[in-house]
């Protein structure tokens, strides 16, 4: 499976946010959408991947952007982790079902283990998918090379 390339249209999507509301990536049209993608919740480097979402909060508004953490989760899962990390302002999404149905539309599922890659994904304010690295599932994502490449676009 190939990730989605710089230049094509994110794909639309419904998610369920902790609180099992739907979040459509739609709802922030007029924003850029970084889509932080995790394999799974309670593991140390998805925490710190999320904890540095959250560190960021104020940097990411004043970049007009709108951070979302993703897994396959399912909500109440992640309503349970995102308690324990205080993670208050970031949204965190659960792909749990149809499992994985985003990541594999996104290109990052990970068929053998039933999970999403680790990628973070930026969106611009129109739908465009503006820049896109995938990591090794074991490698933190350089938060600051994020923020810039979000001052980029």
């Amino acid at each position: 499976m190939k990730i989605i390339e710089v230049g094509q249209k994110a794909p639309e999507f419904t998610l369920l946010d902790t609180l099992e509301n739907p979040v459509h990536l739609s709802d922030f049209r007029g924003n850029k959408v970084l889509l932080s993608w995790h394999p799974l919740a309670f593991t140390g480097v998805c925490t710190d991947q999320m904890r540095s979402l959250e560190r960021n909060k104020e940097v990411f508004k004043r970049l007009n952007t709108v951070p979302l953490g993703i897994s396959v989760d399912p909500s109440a899962s992640k309503h349970a982790w995102a308690a324990v990390l205080s993670i208050k302002e970031t949204l965190l999404l659960s792909d749990f079902w149809p499992h994985g149905k985003v990541a594999q539309e996104y290109g990052i599922f990970i068929e053998d283990w039933g999970t999403s890659g680790r990628a973070n994904i930026i969106v611009d304010e129109k739908g465009i998918v503006r820049w896109v690295k995938q990591y090794e599932t074991s490698e933190l994502p350089d938060i600051d090379e994020v923020i810039s490449a979000l001052k980029k676009i």
